[in-house]
């Protein structure tokens, strides 16, 4: 019985498990108050991206490109960026941060983003938008390297280090909570509404699910605001709930700024919830109360009515981002369940480093293997191979045919979920989202056997 991490052979992608570093720095761009981010480079690397979020969210964001064309990529673009800054500035006169994003085409011919942005605070901010505050960002996100995930840490990084400014303590603690959904962000609010904590969330996506109002408006957009990000600097100290997903930003502020930096686990499950009170806690002074040990109860209680009936020795491949993964993988095995098959769908070389890599490295026993830079090939060749006999898949929608084809149930999780409705207004975090993730698991073995025409004792149930 082993853990075994390695790399996936293949020289070739098969239907990827991630896009690219720019859409992690939209994602993040989008969490924040009077923010329209410029992508540099072609059309639909802001077209695809948007495209995403609005299978995901069921909305529209506003993102905006520096449109590259062929000459562009031969002579430079930078007067493409130049031009997008002032018509973005004259259209939408209530913008004052400006994430300016690269891509693979202008990092590999070289446009000097950081230069221009330099030449406009001097130039035209000054001449044209001296009236106006204006914050141009440069995040550099090239896309043939990494994955959207970490075009996510390096933009929360940027904006953080753009902003944060040292002044007074303000008392509260930061909240870096990486590539979630609206649901979790509620979820995570009320925990620490239970604690009487005051944090700066980053980023604030709760108003993702807008409303549809009667003027028509429809645009979603995140709250986080230019006093929140200045604020970092003065918390009392940091939580980055992932490893991939904003450590980077938390241990920038506690190098820069001494503000304390706790990484992770992400709050997926019980245990994982435990410890991320218990962080909560010693970071705070401020007890755990009697309300969320009743919470807790609730949903040991409900996952116990689940795991030896239901769960027990039950195969498990689970593919998506690194830290949402880990996390479920977690969960699956204080369920009872063999997570068997991991897919991390990036070159990230440090998951060899990775302490709960390490911890199921030592302990699971069974055979699991955790595959880096892997793609949904892989999944589907050990299936087609028999070299796995899988119970579950879990992941987002791209995905779904390996289950399809194969007639293996799957639940949905992770980023993007177009084919299920509402997913994301339901937490995966938190004793909430371990109840919730425990019952779908639940009741997709349960139409997974009526579909089937089962019988009971498949589910262990007699």
């Amino acid at each position: 019985m082993s853990c075994e991490l390695k790399q996936r052979e293949r020289p070739g992608i098969i239907n990827p498990i991630f896009t690219c570093q720019p859409c992690g720095a939209q994602y993040a761009s989008i969490g924040i108050k009077d923010c329209i981010a410029i992508v540099h480079g072609g059309q639909g690397c802001v077209m695809f991206v948007r495209m995403l979020l609005a299978q995901h969210f069921k909305d529209s964001f506003e993102l905006a490109s520096s449109s590259l064309h062929e000459d562009g990529a031969v002579f430079g673009a930078l007067n493409r960026v130049e031009e997008a800054v002032d018509v973005l500035l004259m259209r939408y006169p209530h913008v004052k941060v400006v994430p300016i994003i690269t891509t693979c085409s202008t990092e590999v011919i070289g446009d000097d983003i950081d230069g221009l942005i330099r030449k406009l605070n001097k130039k035209l901010l000054k001449e044209k938008y001296a009236d106006r505050e204006v914050h141009l960002i440069p995040i550099h996100t090239p896309s043939f390297k990494g994955s959207m995930v970490t075009g996510y840490d390096v933009a929360v990084h940027d904006i953080v280090k753009a902003f944060a400014k040292k002044e007074k303590p303000n008392g509260k603690i930061n909240l870096i909570t990486g590539w979630v959904n609206p649901g979790d962000v509620i979820a995570l609010k009320h925990l620490l509404s239970a604690m009487d904590i005051d944090a700066t969330v980053l980023f604030e996506i709760e108003s993702f699910d807008s409303p549809l109002m009667p003027d028509k408006s429809g645009f979603a957009h995140g709250s986080t605001t230019i006093e929140d990000l200045t604020g970092t600097a003065d918390a009392m100290g940091t939580i980055a709930l992932n490893r991939y997903e904003g450590a980077k930003a938390a241990r920038y502020l506690e190098s820069e700024f001494n503000v304390p930096a706790i990484i992770g686990p992400t709050p997926i499950g019980i245990r994982n919830t435990d410890t991320f009170l218990q962080n909560l806690k010693k970071m705070t002074g401020k007890p755990i109360p009697e309300s969320l040990v009743r919470e807790r109860g609730i949903a040991i209680d409900a996952i116990t009515d689940l795991t030896h009936m239901f769960f027990a020795d039950k195969k498990v491949a689970i593919y998506g981002n690194p830290d949402l993964v880990i996390g479920l993988a977690e969960f699956c095995l204080d369920m009872e369940m063999k997570p068997v098959v991991l897919l991390l769908g990036d070159d990230n070389t440090t998951y060899k480093d990775d302490p709960r890599i390490k911890e199921l490295q030592e302990k699971v026993e069974f055979d699991m293997e955790i595959i880096m830079n892997a793609d949904l090939w892989e999944l589907e060749r050990r299936i087609k191979d028999k070299e796995v006999e899988l119970d579950l898949i879990m992941g987002h929608s791209k995905g779904r045919w390996t289950a399809i084809d194969n007639n293996i149930p799957m639940v949905r999780v992770g980023f993007p979920t177009f084919d299920r409705a509402g997913m994301y207004r339901h937490p995966v975090v938190g004793y909430e989202g371990a109840m919730w993730l425990a019952e779908q698991m639940a009741n997709t073995f349960f139409a997974d056997m009526e579909y089937k025409k089962d019988r009971e004792w498949l589910l262990n149930v007699w």
